[in-house]
């Protein structure tokens, strides 16, 4: 039987890349360590383009520091003379004329290698009707926002979907805005981000119905991942049914991942601990106007700890398909993609929809050490029920044998494994 390699990515310091050898090795050299050879699970520094307006002084201090904290290539940062009128002005909105000129600036400069942008202004944030992000992502165009009251929007090709390539195979590229109103707020968000890889919190996400019954339409959805994803070794959910009486809000919890509710205005966010690469939202009309809004701006949950958010930026009726579907961001997450991946993939229909936080945060997948001799993987990658085996192989192209077998979760989970490292290569494969 052919096997399938699981797609995972290296995210513990000191680890090999993607298969790579050590510099100075080939095929046949024995490399310092035993390496697992890693396929690609998200996107890497390498996919993601940084966009500066370099008219604005806090989008290129917050560039400068992120290409320095995730060490995006000096190609791939797109610094354009965007203008300084909206940040000196505070404006929100641009036209859709406007973005034109600026999309063909950012087209004409993006490496045809590129899958995905960090945006390091806020000022403006919304492009017409559509947000900004999204905007990038497809190109203006009114099919991606609501032109009547309460319509539908076009469907994203991205959502819930597998792979880590969004333009070379959807020729979509997704964008997420650092944000901050300061410098120096949004570079703690991306230390945030950065401080998130490879630290597998078996944390807890509280997931609210609260009495506003239009903006808690998501219910059935968390009910479902509260259900499901309650077991020993993974994830914790908390869903708090408050439609008929309680506050609907959480406050003084010391451990949160996830938090997603529905009210205009969301109190007592910041009594909360949220833990580096935490996404949370509430699903309302406004929410994704930054850096304020006439309801509570999404900003609010970035200044409170949370590293991600998500918010429409006109109204646009409580379609679910309009906001995060709770079950998919925590799936894609959990398995291993990065934030934008998660986050992104589980929109269906984004036009109107602003992303915010650090792209490239990711919490999970496999990870793997060499110590005494014994190979650890550290994976939240493997799917329920099905049979992995471990391989080994003198050379990086094999041949490969199996060095463990019938290596099986029943639920989402943390699954460590741990032998002797008698070989210089291995890798994780279906079974």
């Amino acid at each position: 039987m052919r096997v399938a390699i699981i797609g995972v990515a290296c995210i513990a310091s000191g680890c090999g890349s993607s298969g790579a050898m050590p510099d100075g090795a080939t095929g046949d050299a024995m490399p310092v360590a035993p390496q697992l050879v890693l396929p690609r699970e998200s996107l890497a520094p390498a996919d993601l383009a940084v966009l500066v307006n370099s008219d604005d002084p806090q989008s290129v201090a917050v560039g400068e520091h992120y290409v320095q904290a995730r060490g995006i290539p000096a190609a791939n940062v797109i610094a354009l003379p965007l203008g300084a009128t909206y940040a000196a002005m505070q404006t929100t909105t641009m036209t859709a004329a406007a973005f034109a000129t600026w999309k063909t600036q950012i087209d004409a400069a993006t490496p045809a290698t590129i899958q995905a942008y960090a945006v390091t202004w806020i000022y403006p944030s919304v492009v017409g009707c559509m947000s900004l992000t999204s905007a990038l992502a497809f190109g203006y165009d009114d099919s991606w926002c609501t032109t009547s009251p309460c319509a539908a929007t076009a469907p994203s090709p991205y959502f819930n979907t597998e792979g880590t390539t969004p333009f070379t195979t959807h020729q979509i590229r997704p964008a997420m805005v650092i944000a901050g109103t300061s410098s120096v707020a949004a570079n703690e968000l991306i230390d945030r981000g950065v401080s998130a890889d490879g630290t597998y919190p078996l944390a807890t996400g509280y997931l609210v119905r609260t009495s506003d019954s239009a903006r808690s339409v998501r219910y059935p959805d968390m009910q479902s991942v509260a259900s499901t994803w309650n077991k020993p070794d993974g994830l914790a959910f908390v869903y708090q049914d408050d439609s008929a009486s309680g506050t609907g809000l959480i406050a003084d919890k010391p451990d949160v991942l996830f938090y997603f509710t529905g009210l205009a205005s969301v109190g007592q966010i910041a009594t909360n601990q949220y833990l580096p690469g935490a996404m949370a939202d509430h699903l309302t009309s406004y929410g994704g106007q930054i850096p304020t809004s006439g309801q509570m701006s999404i900003l609010r949950w970035i200044e409170a700890g949370a590293t991600a958010s998500f918010g429409t930026v006109v109204e646009p009726c409580n379609y679910t398909a309009k906001f995060p579907q709770v079950s998919v961001a925590v799936a894609k997450y959990f398995a291993g993609a990065s934030l934008i991946e998660a986050y992104w993939k589980s929109v269906a229909w984004p036009g109107e929809g602003l992303f915010i936080g650090e792209p490239l945060a990711r919490p999970y997948g496999t990870s793997y050490a060499v110590a005494d001799g014994t190979l650890t993987i550290k994976t939240t990658a493997l799917v329920p029920n099905q049979l992995y085996k471990v391989e080994s192989a003198p050379t990086a192209d094999g041949p490969w044998t199996t060095a463990m077998g019938d290596i099986q979760v029943t639920t989402r989970s943390l699954k460590v494994i741990a032998f002797p490292a008698t070989e210089p290569f291995y890798r994780l494969t279906m079974q």
